[in-house]
C-alpha cells in the first residue's frame, strides 16, 4: 500500500480509535488540600500558595469538601456508579512544577465509574460514549519557559488546584466525534457549575489517546497520547495530523513507538514529547496522610435531587419550542447564554423561535467569540424578548428593530427607546407623499419598472424607508409603489 497523502486516503484502508482524557479545574474557592486562593491569576506568579502548595517539609493536607460534593455531582450527571468508599493514591514522579515529587490522585478505586455521555455521531444517530472513571486529583504547577533565556521560571499558584479527570473509553471514531463529546462534557460541568469550562486558561484541558487499525480487524493498534490540547479545533486538527502520520508510518512498513506528543498550534502538526509512561512508571500507592474517602450518608441521593436541567434535556424542550437545532445546539453548550434565554423566555413563551434567530444572530455575533460576556452585558433578556415581540406583531419594522437593539446595548430601557423612536408609519396619505417624491426624484428606475426590470422595486422601497427614517411598513410602501407605477 503506498503511503497516504491525506486524511481521506488513510481513512479508506484504517479505522480511527480514540479514546481522551479531560483534565477540568473545579470552582471552589480554596485547592484541594490548602487553604491558598484558587483563583487564576498569571499576573502574579506564587502569590497563591502556601506551605503545602510548596511542598515543604512536614506539610500534611486537609481535604476540601466542596471538592468531592462537585466529583459526585459530575459523576452523577453522567451516569456513573459512585463508590460511597475511594482511596488517595500517591502518583510518583519529577518535574520541576511538581514541588512534593508526587501529586495526590485516585488509582484503582476512584470516586465515579462506569458512566456514559450521548453524541450524535458521524451518521447523525445518537450514540452513547462510555466513561471508564471520573476521579479526583490535584493539579501542577505551571512551568514558565522564557525565550531566549538559559533557564525556565516556575509559577506554583495552580499547585494543588482540584481536578477531576474524565477518562473516557476508546469509543470515538473520528476526530469530529471527538469534538462534539468535548462540548457536550463541557456543557455539562458548565450546567453544573462545578468547571468554568475556559480552555484558553487551562481550565478544560484535553489529552487525546489516537490509534488506527485496519478496516474490518479487532484489536486496537499502538497509541500515542496528544497532550494538553487547549481549543476544540486543535483537537480536530491534532487528530486528524496523527491519523495522517500513523497511517503512512504503517503503509510504508513502520511500526507506530507509544509516546506521548505536543501539538504545534502554529505548524498543525504533532511531535514527540517522550515516551508514553504506564502506571507502573508512576508507582502509585495509597496515601498514608490521608484515610480512605467515605461519603456520608445521605450525600449522594441529596446530590441527585439537586441536580439541575442538563443540557441534553434542555436540548430536546428547546427543539419542542421550535427552536432551529444549530442555535439550540448552540445555546446548551454556552451555559450563559442558555441562561440569558431562558430568561427570555420567561417574559415572552410566545416568541421562542424569533428570540432564538435574534440572539443566534445579531446577539452572539456582537459578542463574536465571547459567548459567556452576555452575562456582562447591558442588554436585558425581558427587553430582547418584548422587542421580538414588537416586531412579530409589525409593530416596529426590521430597521427599527436592529436601532433599538442598539439602544438596549446601552442599556437603555426599552420604553424609553420606543417613545423616541415612535410606533411603524401606516398612515397611507403620509406614505403615498414618500413614495410620490422618491418616484420624482427617480426617472431611471421608474424606466426600469416600468420596461418590466421589476427587481427595481427593492431600491425604491429602500429610498423611501431611509425617508421615513425606517418606519414605513415595507409592504405597504411596495403596494403604494406598484399602484402608482401601474398607472393607479
Amino acid at each position: 500500500m503506498s503511503a497516504p497523502s491525506s486524511l481521506a486516503e488513510a481513512l479508506l484502508h484504517y479505522e480511527v480509535v480514540i479514546g481522551l482524557e479531560v483534565h477540568a479545574q473545579l470552582k471552589t474557592q480554596s485547592k484541594l488540600f490548602s487553604p491558598a486562593a484558587n483563583v487564576y491569576d498569571p499576573d502574579h506568579p506564587n502569590a497563591h500558595v502556601t506551605p503545602y502548595c510548596l511542598g515543604l517539609p512536614g506539610v500534611l493536607p486537609v481535604l476540601n469538601q466542596a471538592v468531592v460534593e462537585m466529583a459526585v455531582r459530575a459523576g452523577l450527571a453522567l451516569s456513573c456508579q459512585i463508590r460511597e468508599r475511594s482511596v488517595w493514591s500517591r502518583k510518583q514522579y519529577f518535574y520541576p512544577d511538581l514541588p512534593k515529587g508526587y501529586q495526590i490522585s485516585q488509582y484503582d478505586q476512584p470516586i465515579c465509574e462506569h458512566g456514559h455521555l450521548q453524541i450524535q455521531g458521524d451518521d447523525g444517530q445518537p450514540r452513547p460514549i462510555g466513561i471508564t472513571r471520573i476521579h479526583i486529583e490535584e493539579d501542577a504547577g505551571k512551568s514558565v519557559h522564557v525565550e531566549g533565556a538559559p533557564f525556565s521560571l516556575v509559577d506554583y499558584n495552580r499547585a494543588g488546584v482540584p481536578l477531576i479527570e474524565i477518562v473516557s473509553e476508546p469509543d470515538l471514531r473520528s476526530a469530529q466525534e471527538a469534538s462534539r463529546y468535548l462540548k457536550a462534557l463541557r456543557a455539562v460541568l458548565m450546567t453544573l457549575e462545578v468547571c468554568d469550562g475556559n480552555m484558553e486558561e487551562g481550565s478544560f484541558r484535553c489529552d487525546a489517546n489516537v490509534s488506527i487499525r485496519p478496516r474490518g480487524t479487532l484489536p486496537f493498534g499502538t497509541r500515542c497520547e496528544l497532550k494538553n490540547i487547549n481549543s476544540f479545533r486543535f483537537v480536530e486538527q491534532a487528530i486528524e495530523f496523527e491519523i495522517v502520520r500513523h497511517a503512512r508510518v504503517l503503509s510504508e512498513g513502520g511500526k507506530i513507538e507509544l509516546e506521548t506528543r505536543l501539538f504545534d498550534s502554529a505548524k498543525k502538526e504533532t511531535r514527540s514529547m517522550r515516551s508514553k509512561e504506564e502506571a507502573h512508571d508512576y508507582r502509585y500507592f495509597p496515601d498514608p496522610d490521608l484515610p480512605p474517602l467515605q461519603l456520608p450518608a445521605g450525600l449522594v441521593a441529596r446530590l441527585q435531587a439537586d441536580l439541575p436541567e442538563l443540557p441534553a434535556k434542555k436540548l430536546e424542550r428547546y427543539l419542542s419550542l421550535g427552536v432551529p437545532e444549530e442555535a439550540a445546539q448552540t445555546f446548551v453548550e454556552e451555559r450563559d447564554v442558555a441562561l440569558f434565554f431562558d430568561q427570555a423566555l420567561v417574559a415572552r413563551p410566545e416568541v421562542a423561535v424569533g428570540l432564538s434567530h435574534l440572539i443566534k444572530g445579531e446577539v452572539l455575533r456582537e459578542l463574536k467569540d465571547q459567548p459567556a460576556a452576555i452575562r456582562d452585558a447591558k442588554l436585558k433578556p425581558a427587553d430582547l424578548a418584548e422587542l421580538v415581540a414588537l416586531r412579530e406583531a409589525d409593530r416596529i419594522s426590521s430597521t427599527q428593530q436592529k436601532k433599538l437593539l442598539q439602544g438596549l446595548w446601552r442599556g437603555e430601557p426599552l420604553a424609553q427607546l420606543l417613545a423616541a423612536e415612535g410606533s411603524q408609519i401606516d398612515d397611507e396619505a403620509a406614505l403615498q407623499a414618500i413614495v410620490d417624491e422618491v418616484i420624482a426624484g427617480a426617472p431611471a428606475e421608474v424606466e426600469k419598472f416600468r420596461s418590466g426590470k421589476t427587481q427595481v422595486m427593492g431600491f425604491l422601497v429602500g429610498q423611501a424607508m431611509k425617508k421615513s427614517g425606517g418606519k414605513a411598513k415595507p409592504p405597504l410602501l411596495k403596494a403604494l409603489f406598484e399602484k402608482k407605477l401601474n398607472g393607479g
